[in-house]
């Protein structure tokens, strides 16, 4: 399983991967298979722990302003 089921996904995956995280097509192509389905499912780990810290946040933030409303 290389973390993508179709052609497209494929180049979804490297183009977030080049776009986004700044990997080089050369250092993407040229990952071993087991390695690029690690990279990218630690990266899908690392931004819905960074989703979940922001969703956390606002509702910080949204708490706050109801206090003080009181």
């Amino acid at each position: 399983m290389l973390g993508h089921d179709t052609l497209m996904n494929h180049f979804k995956t490297n183009f977030s991967l080049m776009q986004h995280h700044k990997y080089s097509l050369h250092d993407i192509e040229h990952m071993m298979p087991w390695l690029k389905f690690l990279y990218v499912d630690l990266l899908k780990q690392y931004i819905k722990e960074q989703q979940d810290l922001q969703r956390d946040q606002a509702a910080a933030r949204k708490a706050q302003g109801n206090l003080k409303k009181r």
